[in-house]
């Protein structure tokens, strides 16, 4: 079995063990708990959405705008996901 880390979309980081023979992956229990326990502090965010013209408008919170140094005018993608969309800088 090889250690190995990876990371879930929102950057909580976790180890797990690799079968280098049938590609089994396991996770330990403890690990588990670690990212539940990150899951949980995340803070969700709750946003109003405006109509603008023909289109929807959204403010990004002033904490977010910050953490991820997000300026005026700046171009964002907007990628369409199963569950959601996800906004990153362009």
């Amino acid at each position: 079995m090889q250690e190995l880390k990876a990371k879930t979309p929102e950057d909580v980081w976790y180890s797990y063990y690799k079968c280098g023979k049938c590609g089994e992956e396991i996770v330990d229990m403890k690990q588990l708990h670690h990212v539940a326990e990150k899951y949980r502090t995340l803070k969700k965010y709750n946003v109003k959405l405006s109509k603008w013209g023909l289109s929807l408008g959204l403010r990004i919170p002033k904490e977010l705008v910050k953490r991820y140094g997000l300026k005026d005018e700046e171009e964002v993608a907007i990628i369409p996901e199963e569950k959601g969309i996800r906004i990153v800088a362009a």
